[in-house]
């Protein structure tokens, strides 16, 4: 299958500033990745900072401060500590664009499979609120699992969907300070990365599997140029 195909069905569009200058990851056959935090504002102010992994290819002369537009794929792998696996997440760049050229500051696209049962749960000021993982297919035999928060009646929605159900999904990265309580009484302070959904709908097979590379660079143009906001559907 062609590997264009699964490129569709992860999408990011992010613009921010650099946090933190690239440091080095890891290389896979003779390409050099590094990896940088990303700051992203939202409309309420706050700021998610973001990881994200760039090839040595695509660095240029970064600043602290700077502003970078980026176009990629929200990725998962394991990383081994401590004896145990861990999920990381990451924002792969597949592209550096202008930002002044882009619309979004923060948007991501998926199609992918449920592949844990959603986990359902109001707060105490009875906000809804639904919890799933997402397994989203990559070329080679690759998936990634990716967390992701649902509110209201996309909350409702998801609660009762089924694992293996297919879903076109649209929202945010974000990322998210939380108290961890240890064995020993100790608090450890922790960050966790998740997608932040204003849209879920059941999947049909045909859209994105059936564009060809030609429509696939419109869609994009589009997205970057805001000539429509509903294209990311």
């Amino acid at each position: 299958m062609n590997n264009l195909l699964y490129e569709n069905n992860n999408h990011v569009l992010l613009k921010g500033k650099i946090k933190e200058l690239p440091t080095y990851s890891h290389t896979v056959m003779g390409e050099g990745f590094f990896e940088m935090f990303v700051e992203v504002e939202r409309l309420s102010e706050e700021v998610d900072v973001l990881p994200v992994t760039i090839s040595e290819r695509l660095i240029e002369n970064f600043k602290i401060g700077d502003e970078i537009g980026i176009v990629g794929q929200f990725r998962s792998y394991n990383k081994l500590e401590n004896g145990r696996s861990k999920l990381m997440l990451t924002i792969f760049v597949k592209e550096l664009v202008n930002p002044k050229d882009m619309s979004e500051i923060n948007q991501i696209y998926l199609i992918g499979y449920i592949c844990k049962e959603p986990i359902y749960r109001t707060t105490p000021f009875g906000r809804e609120i639904c919890d799933m993982l997402l397994a989203v297919n990559r070329a080679y035999n690759k998936s990634d699992y990716l967390p992701c928060i649902s509110w209201g009646r996309n909350a409702r929605f998801v609660r009762d969907l089924e694992v293996g159900e297919k879903l076109e999904v649209q929202g945010r990265i974000q990322s998210r300070r939380y108290q961890k309580h240890k064995d020993d009484g100790t608090v450890e302070s922790k960050v966790a990365y998740e997608i932040s959904l204003s849209s879920v709908v059941l999947a049909h097979e045909q859209n994105y599997s059936n564009l060809n590379e030609f429509e696939m660079k419109e869609d994009m143009e589009a997205r970057l140029s805001g000539k429509t906001a509903e294209n990311l559907i």
